[in-house]
């Protein structure tokens, strides 16, 4: 069955390097040495920007899902206490979560039983165009500033 146009344009929003970079394409082979680094006057390192795509992504795709679901508590509870990734496995652990949970959030979107204007049970007049369109705003924001810190420290 062929995904009507609106839901394509989320799907392309979502996954897509048009008016920006892909989540994929961003954090494939992500220089270990970089991870835990942050240039002079950034506020973040890679890790913590990885780790907050994760938890705020993983937040509203739960959100959508799940009237009972509970948010952490904001800002603490969204980004990592650590500059630097405890080890590799930490990294491609988040990096396998942010691409799963990114997958699940199409999935949902792809779904024609799911109405995108309706109202998310447990919410307050969200909907899941709403939260479809919030992710992928979040995931470009701070994917653009992903890139910039792996260029800068790539000059260093």
């Amino acid at each position: 069955m062929k995904t009507d146009p609106l839901r394509q344009h989320l799907l392309n929003l979502l996954t897509k390097a048009e008016a920006h970079v892909d989540l994929e394409s961003s954090l494939k082979d992500f220089p270990r040495e970089l991870r835990g680094r942050k240039p002079e006057g950034a506020p973040h390192t890679p890790w913590q920007l990885l780790e907050h795509i994760r938890i705020a992504q993983w937040d509203i795709l739960e959100f959508s899902k799940n009237a009972k679901h509970k948010s952490p508590k904001f800002p603490d509870e969204y980004w990592p206490r650590s500059e630097a990734p405890p080890d590799d496995k930490a990294w491609d652990q988040s990096v396998k979560q942010t691409l799963a949970d990114l997958k699940a959030m199409c999935a949902l979107v792809s779904d024609p039983k799911r109405d995108l204007l309706a109202r998310i049970p447990g919410g307050d007049g969200q909907t899941l165009l709403r939260e479809a369109l919030l992710l992928a705003d979040h995931n470009a924001y701070h994917l653009g500033q992903l890139v910039i810190v792996r260029r800068i420290l790539e000059r260093r």
